[in-house]
């Protein structure tokens, strides 16, 4: 049997998925979390073959939940499983150890061919994106430009934004100017929004 941890925050879903796994006679859902700072327990607990993972879920999302059973518990597998179809969420979930990337709206004997495959040690990666990945790249912003720019989305001030990663106001401003530019944005808030749009933040 193919032992699987499902997280996912919405609990509809979750059931369903649930539901959807078990009718499989080769697939066993041994446990179900619904935050991503609870999926490491939860692996210690019941050493599931592969997680299944939402991206967005309180806690920590699901690329850094990916990171830590990568870290903490490398035998565990783990397929990403989300409605949002970004390159950047694609390529950062790989690079974070995930083996499988799937999009919600996949039809459903596909999420089962999926964990299978994870689970005998292969990639499943929906191709559509794949193939989107490869096209945009990787994102231009250095690690610092990322943390500055992340900061942004939630602090308004450049103050508030240097307070919070103990810089200077005026090395935040010249790590956002640079951010603004490399991305061909035309201020802060588009800059935010193109870097979240590609999967970058």
């Amino acid at each position: 049997m193919i032992r699987v941890l499902i997280a996912e925050d919405q609990a509809m879903v979750r059931g369903a998925l649930a539901s959807l796994l078990a009718l499989e006679p080769d697939i066993e859902v041994v446990s179900q979390v619904d935050r991503g700072d609870d999926v490491a327990g939860a692996a210690a607990a019941t050493m599931p073959d592969v997680a299944l993972l939402d991206i967005e879920m309180p806690g920590i999302d699901g690329i850094a939940a990916a990171a830590a059973l990568a870290r903490d518990h490398p035998s565990t597998r783990v397929l990403i499983l989300t409605t949002f179809g970004r390159p950047g969420y694609l390529r950062r979930a790989l690079e974070n150890g995930a083996s499988g990337f799937l999009l919600k709206d996949a039809p459903a004997d596909r999420l089962a061919d999926a964990v299978r495959t994870v689970a005998a040690g292969g990639r499943a990666v929906d191709p559509s994106l794949a193939a989107a990945a490869i096209t945009e790249g990787t994102s231009p912003l250095t690690q610092r430009e990322h943390e500055v720019l992340a900061a942004a989305a939630g602090h308004d001030t450049a103050a508030d934004i240097a307070a919070a990663l103990h810089l200077s106001e005026g090395t935040v401003r010249n790590y956002l100017s640079a951010s603004i530019r490399k991305l061909g944005a035309r201020n802060r808030r588009e800059a935010v929004d193109l870097a979240v749009e590609k999967g970058w933040l």
